[in-house]
């Protein structure tokens, strides 16, 4: 078949465009890639206001969607975490590929480790889950909105705007060293799950096809990985059932096959003072939706409402 790959245009979203069209040239297709800006590259643009009823979920997917539901391209490459735990209709996955690195990395030019830090230190990110994690290690962290693509979150640390970032490892992996212009020894620690828990779905990418279309959902299904299609889905059950997306400190990460299976969840209060923290395998009769939903129910008994919802 003739593919073509609906991308935005920064370094590790063309990276992983690239990727999966690497996988199915390699089964014998041809393809494609055609370069989308969406609202969240526009909301880097000085002066850009962002459009009413666009949520977090919807900035880096919305123009792509209608350039998929328009036919311009037959299919588009996410990351897993920026994609919303419940599809438009007209859309579907056609596949889930095997999972990169989940966790998520400090790095930093100087300190070795998180709790190496000076105190004080000033930390580049804007995601409630990792300032509400990182405070319950160290509740003397102040934070630094640093936004952009991996690249340009580098270039402000090199500049001096913060002392160290926490990233997703699967993108740093993904561009490397060379291409980031960073020192390799620069990725000073990977958190351990149960330190600070991923994003749901972090680590993983998604193939977004228009629903019902075989052809194309023929092609890409040899691209699918069963076991890490279950863990993520098991993973956005949690965030859907909690009701939440990417404003709410919640993470989610499941790993493992059969009955070795095992996810991590918790919810954390903005300023990491409490915490919700679970660990649970699945029942051999578990769907990833089932297993997700449980997991939600175990948070939410534990106290994760009031976390989510804090009363003024």
């Amino acid at each position: 078949m003739n593919l073509r790959i609906g991308s935005r245009g920064s370094a590790l979203a063309l990276w992983q465009a690239e990727h999966v069209a690497c996988l199915l040239r390699a089964h014998g297709h041809e393809v494609s890639i055609e370069i989308i800006k969406t609202t969240g590259d526009r909301m880097q643009e000085p002066g850009f206001v962002v459009p009413a009823g666009v949520d977090g979920k919807g900035i880096f997917t919305k123009e792509i969607e209608e350039a998929l539901a328009a036919g311009r391209v037959d299919l588009a490459v996410h990351s897993l975490k920026d994609l919303p735990t419940e599809l438009n209709p007209a859309f579907e996955l056609g596949a889930i590929p095997e999972r990169a690195d989940s966790r998520d990395a400090l790095i930093c030019p100087e300190w070795l480790l998180m709790h190496t830090l000076p105190i004080g230190a000033r930390i580049g990110t804007t995601s409630p889950r990792r300032r509400a994690q990182l405070l319950a290690h160290r509740p003397d962290f102040q934070f630094v909105p640093i936004r952009g693509n991996i690249d340009t979150r580098l270039r402000k640390l090199r500049e001096g705007q913060c002392d160290a970032l926490v990233l997703a490892a699967a993108g740093l992996d993904r561009l490397g060293p060379e291409k980031l212009n960073m020192p390799p020894d620069w990725v000073r620690q990977r958190f351990d799950p149960e330190d600070i828990c991923p994003s749901p779905g972090q680590g993983a990418l998604a193939i977004e096809i228009r629903s019902g279309d075989a052809a194309v959902g023929e092609a890409v299904r040899l691209l699918h990985c069963e076991t890490t299609a279950w863990c993520v889905d098991a993973e956005r059950a949690v965030l859907a059932a909690l009701g939440g997306g990417c404003s709410v400190p919640i993470g989610a990460h499941c790993a493992g096959e059969g009955k070795f299976r095992r996810m991590l969840a918790c919810v954390v209060a903005e300023d990491g003072d409490r915490m919700v923290q679970i660990s649970r395998t699945p029942e051999e009769e578990d769907t990833p939706q089932s297993f997700g939903e449980f997991v939600a129910g175990e948070l939410e008994r534990r106290g994760a409402n009031e976390l989510l919802h804090p009363t003024v």
